[in-house]
This record gives C-alpha cells, structure tokens and sequence, in this order.
C-alpha cells in the first residue's frame, strides 16, 4: 500500500469535490460520487465502500482498491462514519447492491465496530472487515459477536498483494455466493394518527421486510393513492412491488404477499415450538438441529418482548450490546438453516392430547399434530387503565417500544411508563431524537426493578427525567393523544402535561387463556411445570404415568414451558433462550421412554 500522504491517482475524485454528502468520494473513472446515480442506462457496479477518518489513508486505500478491483467494482470511500452511512443510505435508495464494507477501527465519533453495526441494518449482507492496530485486535475479537465480523486486518498491510487482497478476494468471493440481489420494497401509505397503519409498519419491521412509509396527507403519498385508485378513506394502503395494491390487508393477507410463511408443509412434527421469542428460537434452533422435524409457530412476528427492544446490554458475548431485532435476525436465521420451519400469523387457539400424539389448533380451524409440544408464548404487556387510554392505543399511546414510531418523536416530550429494563432501554433510545424524555414510576426508585447499569446510562442522559411516586390518571386528545393528567401517588395532587407520545411497559401478563381445562396454570395464568405442579412432594392427581414430571413439563406429558410464560421463571433473554435448549434435552428424553 502507498505509504499515507502520498498523492492521489491522477483523476481521483477528493473528498472536498464529491457531489453529495461532504466528506465522501468515490472512485476514478465510477459513475459519480455517492450521492450521484450512474449514468442513464449504465449497469451499476457493485460498490466497495471504505471508512478512514485519516484522509490520506483513506485516499490509500481507495487507491489500492481501485487498482485491482476498479474495473468490476466501484470503490467509494468516507472519512467518517456518519458520512459513509449517508452514503449507503443513499445508495439503498437507489437500489444499488453492496459487496463489501472496510473500516477503520479508530475514528472519533463512531469507531468502526459502531459504524459497522449501523451499516448492517441498511446492508445486512454486505461483507465486514475492520482495519485495526495490533493493540486494537481484543476489539476486532468482540467485533466477531457485535457486527458478524468477516475479518480483520491489522496495519500496516504492504504489499496489498499479499495482505489486502486476498483477504478482499475472500470477502467479495463469499459475498458472490450468496443471494445479494436487491430487495425490492413495499410502500405503505397511511396516516401518522392511524392505529391499523402503526401496526402494519411494526409488523412489517419485526419480521424483517423492507418498507418505505409514505404519509397519506403529503404530496407523494398523494400520488401513490392515486395511481392505485384510492380514496384514501380506506388506509393503509400498501403498494406491493409489482403494483398491487391492498386496502387495509390483515397481517394474515399481507404475510402471504410479501412471502413470510403462513402454511405448514406437514400434518405431523416431532416437535411444535408455540410462541417465537427467544425461548421459542431457542427450542426451535436445538430441536431443528439434532434432527428433529420442528414446526414455530408465531402469531404475529419473532423476538417476542426481547425483539422490540432497542438495545440489550447485558446477553452473554455482546459486550457493546446488540439489538433485539439483530438477535432476533440472526436466531431466525440460524434455525431455518437447521431446517426448522417457521409459521407466521397463525393464532393457536387450542390444544388437545389424543394417545402419543399432540395437537395444536389453530383459529383458521386447521391444526397440526406431534410428539411433543413447547409452549414459549411469552407474556404481553398489561394494559393501563386509566380513561381515554383505550380510545388512543395507537394514536400516540403505544404498548411496548414501537420502534417504528421513534423518528416521529423527534423535538418532541415523549412519556414512558415503568420501571423495568424495557422501560429503559426504551428511554435511552428515543432520547438520542426526543427533545425530553420522562419515566414514569409509581415506586419510591427504579432499583428494585431495573437493572444498574442501566440506571447509571439513564442518570448520564440529561434529556431524561425520571419521577418517581407518579402514575397516569387520564389521556386526552381528539384523534390522537394531546395532554396527560398526571397524579402523585402519595399527595393524590394532579398536574396535566403536553403529550403527543406515551409508551407503556408496566408489567407482564401471560396469554394462556386458551389453555383452560389443559394444562395447569397458577393464579395469575403462568403454566406450571415441573417440581412446582408437586408442591411438597405429592404426586399429581392426574398424572398418567409411573414418573414425575421432567423439570419443565407440565400436566400434560410430552408438553413443556420454557421462558417466561413458566410459573417462576427469570425473566431474562438469557434463561429463556436457556430454558427453549434444556426443554429440548428433555423431549429427546421424552420420547425415548414413551
């Protein structure tokens, strides 16, 4: 590589004279800098984009890169992370396709784990590899869990013959082998106070399906409306890929346009996995991968609760912490490779027992059989009762973090209710844009109920204010929430409050109502199992068989809890990913003893 500071290849467009954002340039002789489309009619290449905040290491780089993969590839590279991501937005936008990501590990603002990180949500498939020092290769090791690093290389890397491009051949050549044809999008046209289209993004979001969202009452939403011949009375309207158009699609109706399955391939399973939280991906990734034919089903999208978490700090091997929609990417990912199918959509209503076999019903009336079950359905967040809550879910009351709702919070008071490590982490996001954020906690502290260090990263954020001893008494608004009436719960004072935003997370509920007269459950509807149905050591009366239950089995043999829907359980992403595993050992035990 060229020693930094050398001059640039004659033709080489700098920095300071790219047509976009500042700070970006692409390479010699390619079809304009990144905010520039290629020329009318040219096949754009796939792009090469390098990050160093040192520009004549940056124009090195780009230079060595250019040399030999100009020619296929076009080679744009940034000085910050900030300005490279500009850049890749730009370039999804445009629909051009991405093969490899190179970046510096030390720059200010945003190192180059924190870029590619960041990177991954606009290109997931893209390949990652970060440049670093020999001091910096504990970093380059953590990277390998935060970013699914590719590699790394240390500097200096001269020759690049030798150390740069293989390891460049390497990357494009696995990039080449998978499937990195564009995505193409829907279009979603709604309104911002509409609840059906608030759900309708979130579904879309949690199962990963790209979107661009069109508000109804501006001019390209406008558009759109018209060219699908809608009134625009009737919203969402969502515009498929090859121009159809669904007014107010069920999640069920829209599943099987964007193809997410909703169809079970088979009538009989080894093993059906009832909820797709991290216990349920859990169950499903151990079950599919020593060799058991595994059916998830899930009625509205992966992740459970853990999955809408914008940040999870403290899961075992993320020591800069991953999102709930990355952990919930890649645990999907990883059981469908094992062969485990997934079900989206489907609402189990029922269950049943007949000999060996175990069957689940679904609303539809269809059902599926199996040898075993593994109820992991998780909890749901209760609702607030409180006047004018109901009439606003959705229209500026949100159960759960909403994340498809945060950019609208920008400059704005957004008020979080509880004070658990979902309220929190919640908190810590929607600050990065809100112009205030407020917990809301009925108890005398947050200590008892969320974790340290999130406390301390809350306490460091100015734009939060935490009140504790204070719970909501009423929502107004006409269409969509307006004000709060707030109370102190040891005066009974009330004080009302500017509020276009208000996330609720007070707690969790259990759905096992469709359980009833099935499995045992406790007073508040957590599925007993195990050393709990035999509470001082008596044997139940309805048990079957010669043996106590195995640790997570309930009532019913060949049926087990695993997660949080479990009497006693932890309530954490790491036991329950745990508990999805042991239940799995314990099917396998199961079946070698019926």
């Amino acid at each position: 590589m060229t020693a930094p500071g050398a001059p640039d290849d004659p033709g080489a467009t700098d920095g300071a004279g790219a047509q976009g954002a500042p700070g970006a340039a692409d390479g010699a002789g390619a079809a304009g800098g990144p905010g520039v489309p290629p020329a009318a009619g040219a096949q754009p290449k796939p792009v090469i984009l390098t990050v160093d905040d040192d520009p004549g290491v940056s124009r090195a780089v780009a230079r060595d890169l250019r040399r030999k993969y100009g020619e296929r590839h076009r080679i744009v590279r940034a000085e910050s992370g900030d300005v490279a991501l500009d850049a890749l937005r730009q370039m999804k936008l445009r629909g051009e396709q991405v093969a490899v990501l190179l970046a510096d590990y030390r720059m200010p603002g945003m190192n180059g784990i924190e870029f590619l990180e960041q990177a991954m949500d606009i290109y997931p498939g893209a390949r990652r590899a970060l440049l670093t020092a020999y001091a910096d290769t504990g970093a380059a090791i953590d990277a390998i869990n935060v970013v699914d690093l590719d590699y790394y290389l240390l500097k200096p890397w001269d020759p690049p013959e030798e150390k740069l491009y293989p390891v460049v051949d390497s990357l494009l050549e696995a990039w080449l082998a998978s499937d990195h044809r564009p995505v193409p999008e829907l279009k979603v046209v709604g309104h911002r106070w509409s609840a059906r289209s608030s759900e309708v993004r979130e579904f879309l979001a949690r199962n990963q399906v790209p979107y661009r969202w069109y508000p109804a009452d501006e001019a390209e939403g406008k558009r759109l409306l018209d060219a699908a011949s809608a009134d625009g009375l009737a919203l969402p309207v969502i515009i498929t890929p090859d121009g159809e158009a669904l007014v107010e699609p069920s999640d069920t109706e829209l599943a099987a346009r964007v193809g997410l399955p909703t169809t079970p391939s088979a009538e009989f399973y080894d093993l059906v996995v009832i909820g797709g939280g991290p216990a349920g991906l859990g169950a499903a990734v151990y079950g599919a991968s020593e060799g058991l034919r595994t059916v998830l089903v899930e009625r509205t999208a992966t992740g459970g609760q853990a999955g809408q978490s914008s940040r999870i700090e403290n899961y075992l091997g993320f020591p800069d912490g991953v999102s709930g929609a990355q952990l919930t990417d890649r645990a999907r990912r990883q059981a469908t490779k094992f062969g485990a199918e997934l079900l989206t959509t489907r609402d189990v209503v029922g269950l049943e027992a007949h000999g060996p076999a175990r069957t689940v019903r679904f609303s539809d009336g269809t059902a599926i059989s199996a040898h075993a079950v593994i109820l992991a359905t998780g909890v749901a967040y209760r609702q607030l009762a409180a006047p004018g809550l109901s009439e606003l879910t959705g229209l500026g009351v949100f159960y759960g973090s909403a994340l498809t709702e945060a950019t609208g919070c920008a400059d704005h008071d957004v008020y979080i209710v509880g004070g658990a490590n979902s309220a929190g982490q919640a908190a810590v996001y929607l600050a990065r844009a809100a112009r205030s954020v407020t917990i809301l906690v009925r108890g005398p502290s947050l200590r008892k109920s969320m974790s340290h260090y999130l406390i301390e990263q809350i306490e460091r954020i100015p734009a939060i204010t935490v009140r504790t001893c204070t719970e909501v008494a009423e929502a107004h608004g006409d269409g969509h929430l307006e004000r709060l009436t707030l109370r102190d719960s040891n005066t009974r004072s009330t004080e009302v409050v500017d509020a276009q935003w208000l996330f609720v997370f007070i707690g969790a509920a259990p759905l096992t109502g469709w359980l009833d007269g099935v499995v045992h459950r406790d007073e508040r509807g957590f599925v007993l199992a195990g050393p709990d149905l035999t509470a001082e050591g008596k044997r139940l009366a309805d048990w079957p068989l010669d043996r106590p239950p195995y640790h997570l089995e309930t009532s019913v043999p060949g049926v087990f809890a695993a997660g949080d829907v479990r009497a006693e359980s932890a309530k954490r992403v790491a036991s329950a990913v745990g508990e999805g595993a042991m239940a799995v050992m314990l099917v396998h035990r199961y079946l070698e003893r019926t």
